[in-house]
């Protein structure tokens, strides 16, 4: 499911695709798709004859500048509105055909036009397609980034624990608290503190410095690296996932819990 590392590769390809190329049409059949009061109509008529001009991303929302358009505008005015992409669990972006990332774990990746929630043509006859099989995604235009918290790439000790540091939730619901810390999703969560040695239903509040410094970089090394691997689902606690899976840690029998309302795999013997 995109976390912030499939969502990271989807405003990659974006990026080196979809910008600087004339929009012609928007197609949005899906109006409940359509947020904070966004109908087709507005948006193919807000959108039409502009151009990407900036792949953005905080946390899991891509953000798509755009350049005023070829219609009148107030002097000064040197951008047009943000679009905002939210890939919800199944989500995933294509340009001209190519999808971002790797398929994703637990969705349908076959090709279907039903599921295609939003579609951009460009006038060079190329398509920027969101599609969705699970509906669970949305698009909005000029979306509040403010909403979320610090991005996840850019977590130090300083900036987790002035996002994290005094809730008394359990560290698992804290790190996916997308208004504190934007980006890690369940997979990821689970692989950070099976890697930082940390039981998920902990406190937040509870950790101390050196544990917190610990996260801080446990965070940092893990997207690092599950993202040279292909995305979230490539961490090393992933194989032994399930009902019934031992630590490839140390051994011991995982347990499986519910914290913070997801599904968790933690190891009882090394997290602490």
């Amino acid at each position: 499911m995109p976390e912030i590392l499939e969502v990271e590769e989807a405003r990659h390809l974006i990026e080196t695709r979809a910008l600087d190329r004339t929009i012609a049409t928007v197609d949005a059949p899906d109006a409940w798709y359509l947020k904070r009061g966004l109908t087709g109509d507005v948006i193919g008529r807000v959108l039409s004859g502009r151009r990407f001009t900036a792949a953005r991303r905080r946390g899991k929302l891509l953000l798509l500048d755009t350049d005023p358009g070829s219609d009148a505008r107030p002097a000064g005015d040197a951008q047009g509105p943000t679009l905002g992409l939210h890939l919800g669990m199944t989500g995933r972006v294509l340009v001209d055909g190519t999808a971002a990332g790797e398929p994703l774990l637990y969705a349908s990746n076959r090709e279907n036009p039903a599921w295609h929630r939003f579609t951009i043509q460009f006038r060079d006859g190329g398509r920027l397609i969101l599609r969705d099989p699970r509906r669970l995604g949305a698009v909005e235009l000029d979306p509040d980034e403010d909403r979320l918290g610090v991005d996840a790439f850019t977590v130090n000790a300083a900036r987790l624990r002035a996002a994290i540091g005094n809730r008394r939730t359990a560290i698992k619901a804290a790190l996916m608290n997308q208004a504190a810390i934007a980006g890690l999703g369940n997979l990821l969560v689970d692989e950070i503190l099976w890697r930082a040695g940390i039981d998920p239903a902990r406190s937040a509040a509870a950790l101390d410095r050196t544990e917190q410094g610990r996260l801080a970089r446990t965070i940092s090394t893990t997207l690092r690296v599950l993202g040279r691997r292909g995305g979230s689902h490539t961490g090393d606690l992933m194989p032994a996932r399930h009902p019934g899976g031992f630590c490839p840690r140390d051994g011991a029998p995982l347990r499986r819990d519910t914290v913070g309302g997801r599904t968790t795999y933690w190891c009882p013997v090394h997290q602490r």
